[in-house]
This record gives C-alpha cells, sequence and structure tokens, in this order.
C-alpha cells in the first residue's frame, strides 16, 4: 500500500495522528502477540513515576511480540541493507497518558548487534542483543546476559478471528512513551488496522526471570497478522516532571 492510503485509514484509531509531517518508515511483518491478564500493582513497579496502566475489565495486560523488522528508513532516504532488517522480540505494558492510550517496553531484543546499538542510539528505546532464528513455524531466541529464552512453534488458520473489544485494545495502539534518563520520549505511529490470522501454539517454552511473575508458558490471548506497514513521527522530549 502507498503512503496515501496509510494515511487515509485512520477509523480504527482512537486518536489522530499528529498534523506535521511523518519521519521514519518501518515494517513488523509475520508478528506473533502472546498476552497475559495481570492485575494492574504488579506492573506499576516498572512504569517511571506517574505512568499508570492502562486498565481494561479492571486488569491490565503484559505482551510478549515476536515479529520481523523489516525496511527500516528515514523519509526520502535510502534504508541501509544490513542494519534495516531483523527479528525482534519486544514486552511492553499498557499504560495511557494525556489521553492516549500508549505501550511502554519492559524489553526489546533484536538479532543483530549493529541494529540494537544504533537503533538503541537514536530511539533511546532499551535494545539489547539476543542470538535469534526463524522458520515458517518457528521462532527461537537466547539472550545471555538475562538468562532470557524463547522458542514457539505454531500453526496457522486460513480464517481471520473476530476481533473483540479486548483484542482491539491489545493491538491497536499509536503511541510510545519510554523513559531516558531525565527524560520520557515520546514517538506517535501510524498504520492501517492489524490483519489478524488465527494461530494454533504448538509448542511454547519461555523464560524471561525477570518477568517470570508475569508471563509464562499459557497466554490468556494469541494473535498473529502478515504484518503492517508504519509511519513514525520524530520523537518529543518531555521532562519527568511533566508526568
Amino acid at each position: 500500500m502507498n503512503i496515501e492510503g496509510i494515511l487515509k485509514q485512520k477509523e480504527h484509531r482512537s486518536f489522530t495522528y499528529p498534523d506535521r509531517p511523518w519521519m521514519y518508515y518501518q515494517e513488523w511483518n509475520k508478528a506473533v502477540f502472546l498476552h497475559w491478564e495481570v492485575n494492574p500493582e504488579l506492573i506499576i513497579p516498572f512504569l517511571p513515576k506517574g505512568i499508570k496502566p492502562d486498565i481494561i475489565h479492571d486488569k491490565t495486560w503484559i505482551s510478549l511480540v515476536a515479529f520481523n523488522m523489516n525496511n527500516i528508513g528515514i523519509k526520502n532516504l535510502p534504508k541501509v541493507p544490513y542494519i534495516s532488517d531483523f527479528f525482534e522480540i519486544n514486552i511492553r505494558v499498557y499504560i495511557i497518558y494525556n489521553g492516549k492510550p500508549s505501550v511502554y517496553f519492559l524489553n526489546m531484543e533484536g538479532s543483530k548487534k549493529s541494529s540494537c546499538k544504533i537503533l538503541k542510539m537514536m530511539s533511546k528505546f532499551p535494545y539489547q542483543y539476543s542470538k535469534m532464528s526463524r522458520s515458517s513455524s518457528v521462532y527461537t531466541s537466547t539472550n545471555e546476559t538475562f538468562k532470557d529464552s524463547f522458542h514457539i512453534e505454531y500453526g496457522l488458520e486460513d480464517t481471520a478471528p473476530e476481533k473483540d473489544k479486548t483484542d482491539l485494545w491489545l493491538t491497536e495502539r499509536y503511541a510510545v512513551f519510554q523513559d531516558h534518563k531525565k527524560h520520557i520520549i515520546e514517538y506517535d505511529v501510524h498504520h492501517i488496522e492489524w490483519p489478524m490470522q488465527s494461530i494454533i501454539i504448538k509448542k511454547l517454552d519461555l523464560n524471561y526471570p525477570r518477568f517470570s511473575h508475569l508471563i509464562n508458558n499459557e497466554p490468556d490471548k494469541a494473535h498473529y497478522s502478515c504484518g503492517v506497514q508504519v509511519l513514525t513521527w520524530d520523537k518529543r522530549k518531555l521532562p519527568l516532571s511533566d508526568f
């Protein structure tokens, strides 16, 4: 889909995208979403002061998203092939600030050291390198520093699942807030509504010791998407005191 077509599709958003030019392009492809419902008080210790969990049905959620990051680039500039494509896993929680249902990353892993280094420097997101491999039905990751590991084997059905309110709440998120030193970094993003496909989890082994009380081998929900093209606006740096 061309950029104009992506920008025209905005009825699925809960708030509008910024009235200024977008800056970055990327694709989030072949995405596996795993979600766990948790009590909000378990998330609060991981959040910067002043940012609170978003709530649905008196609960909040934590998600692991494993996907292919592709074609990262700055608007009107050619991409750098080696660092622009890699595997990524992130663990995220759900927050709301200034009327924006958003996400906050507890953990971000990439399969290329150079990509992690450059993106961490540019975005201020907590990227770290993990050894990853992927086939059409298997995704595996190992991080020696934190002793984290992830392995999933899955199949896909041709049918598209009917999304309920919680499914949309989990997947249609169009802003990120992340703390960095004495600031909060805000990013706005835009893409079409996630196209979904039914996923069958055949085997799941994950071990993230820092989050073992939050995630386990039995997610409460799971999604799969072939992917979306993503437009991102330049970051805004806000003082922590504003929160």
